[in-house]
């Protein structure tokens, strides 16, 4: 039996499948739908922690020495300037005072008393009564009489003065914050009593990294956790002229404008805007990700146009896009269709 024509036949179907297969993978394959990595700059901004606190508060303290008999107010009370906050026993001071009036009399008649006896010696001396000499002695009575009643009265203004220290006044319309005395409590010159402060001036203090200290012309924003708006924009801001040495940061002041809930010594945030130098965000279309148990992934377009499967790292997501952190490039292109790019061989 002759087997050549069958072997001829089997031969040549064998030479027409490897050619059809050669050609049909030198083809260039089907176009997929692809779009690029996009590169997006945002100016993001940066949180620093930081602290409310008073433009004017005040810790009121003994000027002088003595029991605190009366306490008129308490922590959280808000006062009136001028308003008395807290009296000390007075008695001697009052006492000191009323002995100083009666000496201001005293010096003051004895005045009264020289200046006439002056008087009279100028009108003797000029009938030639009485001698220079006898006059002179009266005019140096006369003068020393009236010296000693200025002294006298300037005395007793002291003593006055001294009398006033021993009530405790409120220098500006304010809130009492601490109160460390009660009653009984022996006042010293020095020691601390009351604090009081301004809650119309307040303002947050934060320390920022002098690298990343903002320019003169920047928006800064303060944010009050608890309050009703979370960031409010400061009527003005200030960056000491100094740099901590230790830590290497400046120290930042924004003026809070009116905000009721705040208080000193509460935590906030001070927000700087983010500079030109920020890092690319690459972004990719939420459909492009394939997921596959733990991996995560996109097809990547080669420059043949043939998909090829990457492993990618994903950040948060924002509409229809996702944030790509890393496995791609700005300008690379990826599939639309995961799909479509597996069944291209």
């Amino acid at each position: 039996m002759n087997r050549k024509p069958g072997l001829v036949a089997l031969a040549t179907a064998t030479l027409i499948a490897v050619t059809g297969a050669s050609r049909a993978q030198d083809s260039p394959p089907a176009a997929l739908n692809s779009v690029p990595v996009a590169s997006i700059t945002t100016a993001q901004a940066t949180g620093y922690d930081g602290m409310v606190e008073a433009v004017r508060q005040t810790v009121l303290s003994a000027q002088v020495p003595g029991a605190v008999v009366a306490l008129q107010v308490k922590a959280g009370d808000r006062v009136k300037a001028g308003q008395v906050l807290l009296r000390l026993d007075a008695r001697a001071a009052e006492h000191q005072a009323g002995a100083a009036a009666a000496q201001v009399q005293s010096a003051r008649a004895t005045q009264d008393a020289a200046t006439k006896e002056f008087e009279r010696q100028k009108q003797l001396f000029q009938k030639n009564y009485i001698s220079q000499a006898a006059l002179d002695r009266a005019e140096a009575q006369y003068k020393s009489a009236q010296a000693q009643a200025t002294a006298q009265l300037a005395t007793a203004g002291a003593a006055r003065t001294e009398s006033d220290f021993y009530v405790v006044k409120a220098p500006y319309d304010g809130i009492i914050s601490d109160v460390v005395v009660v009653l009984g409590d022996m006042a010293m010159p020095g020691k601390p009593l009351l604090t009081v402060y301004d809650p119309a001036a307040l303002r947050v203090t934060a320390a920022v990294p002098q690298t990343a200290a903002p320019k003169p012309d920047s928006a800064l924003q303060a944010e009050l956790p608890g309050a009703a708006q979370a960031r409010v924009t400061p009527l003005r801001w200030q960056m000491l002229p100094a740099v901590d040495p230790a830590t290497h940061t400046v120290q930042l002041r924004l003026d809070l404008p009116p905000t009721p809930a705040a208080a000193p010594g509460m935590f906030a945030r001070v927000w700087l805007p983010g500079g030109a130098g920020d890092t690319p965000r690459l972004s990719v279309p939420a459909r492009a990700v394939v997921r596959r148990a733990e991996l995560t992934s996109v097809y990547l377009i080669g420059n043949d146009g043939r998909p090829l499967l990457r492993q990618v790292r994903l950040g948060p997501t924002s509409g229809d896009q996702v944030e790509v952190l890393s496995g791609l490039k700005s300008g690379e292109r990826v599939a639309l269709d995961p799909q479509a790019a597996a069944r291209v061989r």
